[in-house]
């Protein structure tokens, strides 16, 4: 999966009384995992422009269902007690939106490159925080919405929207962060009544049965260099939950979110050395707007908190 910059709502971390708080472990952790899941955005990228990015996306969850399945036969009940649920339909209809913005980011990556793609995408957690109020019934104070509205002025900034060479691909990549937000949301509903192991198991398999369902009708050989990377797509998505988990070990979620910002350094690093991609001045003037604001309102948060 791509790096969100809210991931905790993936990471099936202990119960915070057997958590630590060595907040530089924990940065250093966050930070590694952003340079994985940029590295998995980059090979994603180079895999769907040259295969069905439905395939790609499918071989990829076989490998992330594994994942949470081997996680689930390790917990304390195993993998029946982890899968317990009352609330199957909205574990099932989380992971198949999941794979679905999964499939619709990875589009991105091939239509518009990695620096653009990423540059919008990181107005998630704004929308997270705009819609947790219609969605979950929270207060969105004043503050949190004047965040809200200049991150999204930096949105309009990066997709130039009334220059006349406006493309409209450059909305596949807001539609992938609304979809993703809506997907935070849901999960932090789910939260209520099931763990996080047993939310994490359900996305994985969830959305590997319906990525297969879609994805064996497009199968095409791959030669043997891509299955290399495939491998590689597969065991990065891996380390990449893994190093997530052991930050939400190591330290609070609210001392480390910050620094789920490296993705989109990376990101842009791998785009222009790895791909040609070049850094128009309204994609990084609009993008540090966007940071400022989500940095704003996970600031708001801490307070809060």
């Amino acid at each position: 999966m791509t790096m969100r910059p809210d991931a905790k709502v993936l990471e099936p971390h202990p119960p915070r009384i057997t958590q630590k708080n060595n907040v530089t472990a924990g940065v250093l952790l966050m930070i590694a995992a952003t340079i994985v899941f940029a590295l998995q955005d980059g090979i994603s990228r180079h895999l769907a422009g040259q295969y069905n990015t439905f395939m790609v996306i499918m071989i990829r969850y076989w490998f992330f269902a594994l994942f949470v399945i081997a996680l689930a036969a390790r917990a304390p009940g195993g993998i029946r007690a982890t899968a317990r649920t009352d609330q199957l339909g909205l574990q099932i209809f989380r992971g198949v939106l999941l794979v679905a913005e999964i499939c619709v980011a990875v589009y991105a990556f091939t239509v518009l490159g990695l620096v653009e793609s990423v540059a919008v995408f990181i107005c998630y957690p704004l929308l997270v925080a705009a819609l947790s109020g219609p969605v979950l019934g929270e207060t969105v104070g004043w503050r949190r919405w004047a965040a809200i509205s200049v991150g999204l002025v930096g949105v309009l900034i990066i997709l130039q929207p009334g220059v006349g060479v406006f493309d409209p691909l450059a909305i596949i990549p807001f539609i992938s962060a609304l979809m993703f937000a809506l997907y935070g949301l849901i999960t932090r509903y789910a939260a209520r009544r099931d763990s996080t192991a047993t939310s994490f198991f359900w996305t994985g398999v969830a959305g590997m049965v319906a990525m297969t369902l879609v994805g064996m009708w497009y199968w095409e050989p791959m030669s043997p260099g891509d299955w290399r990377w495939m491998g590689l797509l597969c065991v990065s998505g891996v380390t990449g939950h893994w190093l997530l988990i052991k930050c939400y070990e190591m330290a609070e979620a609210s001392a480390v979110q910050p620094f789920a910002y490296f993705h989109l350094i990376w990101a842009a690093a791998l785009g222009v050395v790895v791909f040609g991609e070049v850094i128009r001045t309204n994609v990084a003037i609009g993008a540090a707007i966007i940071v400022a604001a989500g940095l704003f309102t996970l600031w708001r948060e801490r307070q809060k908190g």
